[in-house]
This record gives structure tokens, sequence and C-alpha cells, in this order.
């Protein structure tokens, strides 16, 4: 029988610190950031959880010759156990949807989890896999905003567009991580990755937010970006002097942990620096964890 350890591994428990900050990024922009947040922040990540779980069952032949050690081929969780899991997990998602925000808030994640099954299962060999995957990660940013109904989706696209470019970046950067890739393809992800800092500091959401918000969101939100591209970006550009394996899997890695430095910079030009704080936090913990259990 599978432990609770070989289930954290196969759902990739760590990287799930990287979830939150989707949803709570979106109600802020939307302006709904409370104690709904919370539930819907659960919701997205027992969808992140799913999609993990469903992503090992479909590669479980392809990962039994080039990642032997992960549960299922490892033998330590079985396949039907793995898609069980993300069944159960799938329908947990959209049960705290749905109880936290409501219909408009089921509808979201319904969405979100269809993109995340079609990923899994139809999408990611394919040219379009880095698009879904984005797709993903920015229907989690709108899942924070959907209680507020269509002016909510608008007023969050700006930062789900951000949060979405990055999955693209980091989706792209792990279609090579067993193998090595082109310098090229590291290099064209680090630019990306500069274009997006930059984006999320040109938002103008925290000039809604009161005066003294916007004066620690000042010297704030800078720092949050410089930390995320000198983090991500870091890693990108030894990935691209170094293109093997490791380098590539140590940048996707830090693709991952440093999504809530990201994260948080929106939180902050949405006008939430204390919010955004909590976030931010998530990125040191994930790096550690990231130690014991591979977010890859």
């Amino acid at each position: 029988m599978a432990t609770l350890a070989d289930l954290a591994e196969l759902v990739r428990a760590p990287a799930a610190l990287s979830v939150p900050g989707d949803t709570i990024a979106g109600a802020a922009a939307a302006g709904v950031a409370g104690p709904v947040t919370g539930g819907l922040a659960a919701a997205s990540t027992c969808l992140y959880w799913a999609g993990m779980a469903a992503n090992d069952w479909a590669d479980r032949h392809r990962d039994a010759t080039e990642r032997p050690g992960r549960p299922i081929p490892s033998g330590r969780v079985r396949p039907g156990a793995a898609l069980a899991v993300a069944g159960g997990l799938t329908a947990a998602g959209l049960l705290l949807a749905g109880t936290s925000g409501g219909r408009r808030a089921l509808a979201t994640a319904a969405g979100l989890a269809t993109a995340v099954w079609t990923y899994d299962l139809v999408a990611k060999e394919t040219a379009a896999g880095p698009a879904v995957m984005a797709a993903c990660r920015g229907l989690d940013v709108l899942l924070g905003a959907s209680p507020r109904g269509a002016g909510g989706l608008r007023r969050a696209m700006p930062a789900a567009t951000v949060v979405a470019a990055h999955t693209y970046a980091v989706t792209v950067l792990s279609r090579d991580e067993v193998t090595g890739t082109d310098p090229a393809v590291p290099a064209t992800t680090l630019a990306a990755t500069g274009a997006i800092a930059g984006a999320a500091l040109a938002l103008g959401g925290g000039r809604t937010a009161r005066p003294a918000a916007r004066l620690l969101g000042a010297g704030l939100a800078p720092a949050l970006a410089g930390a995320y591209l000198r983090r991500f970006g870091g890693a990108q550009a030894r990935a691209v002097r170094a293109p093997e394996a490791g380098p590539v899997r140590a940048a996707v890695s830090a693709g991952i942990t440093s999504f809530p430095l990201l994260q948080a910079a929106l939180t902050v030009r949405a006008g939430r620096p204390l919010t955004a704080l909590a976030v931010a936090a998530a990125a040191p913990a994930g790096r550690r964890l990231a130690r014991l259990v591979s977010p890859t």
C-alpha cells in the first residue's frame, strides 16, 4: 500500500505552495479578497494535485524508461490508485469551489479542471501543450476573481495573462528537463522572464489602494519582481551556459518555486501589500521542501 510520502511525491506536494497565490492575486485584482478566497485557494490546490497524479498516470509507461524512480513505475503507487487520487482530488476541488464561491466559482473551476485533464491526457505531447498549461494557471487566477462575476474576471485578466506567460515559459523548459536542450530555448525563456517581470510592475491596479498601501507597495513591488527575476532568470542563465538535463531541470524547479514572488508582485500592484508578503513567504518554504520532494 502506498504511504503518505509516496502520495506526496505523486502529487508533487511542495509545488502546491505555488498555487494559492494565483487565486489570491486574482481576488486582489477583482477587489474580492477575503474569507472566500481561502476556500478557492484550497480548491485550486486540489485541482493542481489532481493534475499531478493524472500526469503520472498518463506518463506511467514513458516514466518506466525515463524516470523509473517515480511512484508508479517504481511500484510504490499502483496505476489505479493514482487515477483514483486524481479523480478524488478533482471532485474535492469542484466541491470546495462551489461551496466557497457559488455557481460562478464552480463554473470557473469546472473549466480549470477540464483544462487540467486535457493537458494530461491529450495536449501535453503536442505543440499546444504549453498553451494549455498556461491556460490552466490563467484560469486559476480567474477562479479567485470569479465571485464578482464578469466584472471581476475582466479586472483580473491582466494578472491572469502574466501568470499564464510565466507558466508557458516553465512548461517549454520542462519538455527538455530529462534530455537537455538547445541553448536557444532557455535564452528565449529568459528574455520572456524579463518581460514578465516588467509586465507585473506595469499593472496599474495598485493606484486604487489607500495611500499607505501605495507607499509600501512602491518599494515592495520592484523588490518582489526583482527577486523573481534573480531566482528564475539566474537559473535559466545557468541553463544557457550548460544546457544539459541537470541545469534545465534546476531552471524548471526555480520557475515553480519562484512563482509566489511573481504572484506577490501582482498582489502588491492590486493594492494588497501585506497579503503579498504572506504570498511571498511561500517561495523560501517551497525551495526548502523541494530538496525533499521534487516539484517537477
